[in-house]
């Protein structure tokens, strides 16, 4: 279980990501640098209880239009070996001292622990409370089986609109079993919405009324 320790990240997680979002091809504010504010998002545990794991969603208010993006944030109290790519950055934690942020696509702890939240072996975690399930973080199970996950350094790809994550060996046709799809420009979709295996979950818009979407979606290849 995850412990939420009340305190102090210096410097914090939105003004790492401030830095951060606008070299990813899926950001689509403007020049003037975005305007980040928190907006919702969930947990996972690690079993081994080394990682924390973080869905965030985050707001930013810089151009004609506020955008909200999927940031999936690991944090460990070491650096991660092959995920050079994916490290944002490194903060002084009040009580654990530094910690090194990744985004959570290179890590294959958090690739492993959400798909088994697809697999349904493990619960969404509220995000602001200890050993508090998420209720509104929906979870469709429905589709093919779910692939190991990855036990070394992960095959990423960033699209205008997602984070593509290679899952399992590579199939007789030269792809991975299955990709793993985080999507990070996040739009309102109703509950239920899309096919197969998928995470939907919900967030607080500027004017703060909530809305829900897709957050996360395994396709598994038919090779």
């Amino acid at each position: 279980m995850a412990v939420i320790h009340r305190t102090t990240m210096s410097p914090g997680k939105l003004e790492l990501l401030a830095d951060r979002l606008p070299l990813r091809p899926w950001y689509r504010g403007g020049s003037g640098g975005p305007q980040l504010s928190k907006a919702g998002g969930f947990r996972l545990d690690d079993p081994e209880g080394e990682v924390g794991i973080e869905f965030m969603v985050v707001t930013d208010a810089a151009g004609d239009e506020s955008v909200t993006y999927l940031v999936p944030l690991t944090y460990r109290g070491a650096p991660l070996e092959g995920a050079e790519d994916g490290l944002i950055g490194t903060s002084e934690h009040g009580v654990l001292g530094r910690r090194w942020i990744y985004d959570g696509a290179h890590d294959p702890v958090l690739v492993e622990q959400l798909l088994a939240l697809l697999a349904g072996r493990t619960t969404a975690q509220d995000q602001n409370e200890n050993d508090t399930p998420d209720p509104t973080v929906e979870v469709r199970t429905e589709g093919a089986g779910v692939p190991a996950g990855p036990t070394g350094p992960v095959t990423v790809t960033d699209t205008a609109e997602a984070t593509l994550v290679a899952v399992g060996p590579v199939t007789e046709a030269g792809g991975p079993v299955a990709t793993l799809t985080l999507c990070r420009v996040l739009r309102p979709a109703p509950a239920g919405y899309g096919s197969g295996r998928r995470v939907l979950a919900g967030w607080s818009a500027p004017d703060g009324t909530r809305r829900h979407g897709l957050f996360a979606h395994l396709a598994v290849s038919e090779d």
